[in-house]
């Protein structure tokens, strides 16, 4: 060993969450672990993505929750203190310095390198510093890619003109553009819509489809959409863009109709892409920019002697931080159990498997309202061909939201397995409604039999009260 040729039991390439998360596992079952990194420990979802969005919505959020109360809606009719929330959100986001991540990294006994990782054949990982020296690693056991995604940008004529916002900027801009467009209509574009129309900016969404958060339960988007029109947005579906340009320091659109835009600043919320592009992957037989795939243990498929893992996006099964985390809880054990000899449980919810990633991933859109789901929608459902009793309630007429504030609009669906009796769904849309999706991921996860949920008692008068209205339609 030199100081330009290391061997570890584990190399990973890439320090954010799921990666360290990895790393730590990995460590902790007695293996020796490195982890690469070319930007910064912690990665898009605590400086880009997950943290400063949420640092930003979480003001925005409480505020409309106060303006349903009687009593305090005076207090709170004002517009934001935008030097505040961007503090805020700044303080949230560690300045964008790694320091404390980098003393986790230590705490756990795992190794850093700076610099770019990319493959150089079979356990071989050559790294490029910032300060021009290569590190040659090689791995005993496992190579481990977390290197998660980027915007999925769109081959718009003028785009590379525009510098335009993705993700990453709008999350860390300093200052509020008078007009915003956002053109995409899933989570990012929803989320960021809400803040930056709350911290001042006129915001357009572009949407290509006819609806926002296709891929959740129709209602969602729907009521979604009310409460973007009701703070300002202004909604356009089936609207393309066909061309930008920069002009006099303003984003000139043009649209498929015909029909003409100005905005300030742009914002492309239009998917997500792996980061795969400069991994050296063809060193090992793999196409370079395109999605890894794994099996429920995290080892890439398509590449022999299984030594090779990807977890996290980049492997394009449930793209958020919290289930790629529990991927890398996952990985890091099986790798440990394999490299030590012990057997691995691949059972369905064994302690070897990513079971939930098929059945049980949650998610919260923190939107006004928020929408809270987990497990099938009604669409995925009809089309896995189980049979499904549908369930809804209007959320409006429980006690708890009577309690949480005035003019309360919301609505839940739940979907049972009637052939197992068990919850296979559930999505909530209203406010307040992200603190209840635990519930119902441990319902889904659980396999909760419907005659045993009856008796887990809501307490009242809480929004989880609505558990005990959905068993009671479903009862009939």
């Amino acid at each position: 060993m030199n100081e330009t040729t290391r061997t570890y039991d584990v190399v990973v390439i890439g320090a954010g969450p799921v990666g360290e998360n990895v790393a730590e596992r990995a460590r902790a079952a007695g293996l020796s672990t490195v982890i690469v990194e070319r930007e910064l420990l912690g990665g898009e979802c605590s400086f880009w993505a997950c943290d400063p969005s949420k640092a930003l919505l979480r003001p925005v959020v409480a505020r409309a929750d106060a303006r349903r109360i009687p009593g305090l809606n005076p207090a709170v009719a004002g517009p934001l203190d935008v030097e505040a929330v961007l503090a805020h959100r700044d303080k949230m986001s560690s300045y964008w310095k790694d320091e404390d991540q980098v003393d986790w990294l230590d705490s756990v006994d795992v190794d850093l390198i700076r610099g770019h990782g990319r493959l150089t054949g079979p356990k071989q990982v050559a790294v490029q510093t910032p300060d021009g020296e290569t590190v040659a690693l090689t791995a005993r056991h496992a190579v481990v890619v977390s290197t998660g995604t980027g915007t999925a940008l769109p081959p718009i004529p003028g785009l590379d003109t525009v510098r335009p916002w993705t993700s990453r900027e709008a999350t860390s801009a300093g200052k509020v553009p008078g007009r915003l467009a956002v053109v995409g209509g899933g989570v990012v574009a929803v989320e960021m819509a809400t803040a930056w129309q709350a911290l001042g900016s006129q915001v357009t969404m572009l949407v290509l489809e006819d609806a926002l958060l296709q891929r959740m339960e129709p209602f969602a988007g729907e009521l979604v959409a009310d409460g973007l029109r009701e703070a300002g947005v202004d909604i356009r579906f089936e609207t393309s863009v066909t061309s930008l340009a920069r002009e006099g320091g303003e984003v000139r659109i043009t649209l498929a109709d015909g029909g003409h835009l100005a905005a300030d600043e742009i914002l492309l919320a239009t998917g997500r892409a792996p980061r795969t592009w400069d991994l050296g992957l063809e060193t090992i037989g793999l196409t370079p920019g395109d999605w890894l795939k794994v099996d429920d243990t995290f080892r890439v498929t398509d590449v022999a002697d299984g030594w090779f893992y990807a977890v996290g996006d980049v492997n394009h099964r449930a793209l958020m931080t919290h289930q790629g985390k529990y991927q890398a809880r996952i990985a890091g054990a099986v790798i440990g159990a394999r490299a030590n000899g012990e057997p691995v449980d691949d059972t369905p919810w064994g302690a070897h498997v990513a079971t939930a990633d098929h059945s049980a991933v949650p998610q919260v859109v923190f939107t006004t309202p928020e929408v809270a789901s987990v497990g099938l929608t009604s669409r995925e459902a009809e089309q896995s061909g189980r049979r499904i009793e549908v369930v809804d309630y209007d959320l409006a007429h429980i006690a708890g939201a009577h309690q949480y504030g005035e003019d309360y609009r919301g609505h839940a669906r739940m979907l049972i397995d009637t052939d197992r009796n068990t919850v296979v769904g559930v999505t909530f849309a209203g406010p307040g409604v992200g603190e209840l999706v635990h519930s119902a991921t441990i319902a889904v996860a659980g396999e909760v039999p419907l005659d045993r949920l009856w008796h887990a008692v809501p307490a009242f008068p809480t929004l989880g009260e609505i558990w005990l209205r959905l068993l009671e339609t479903h009862r009939g």
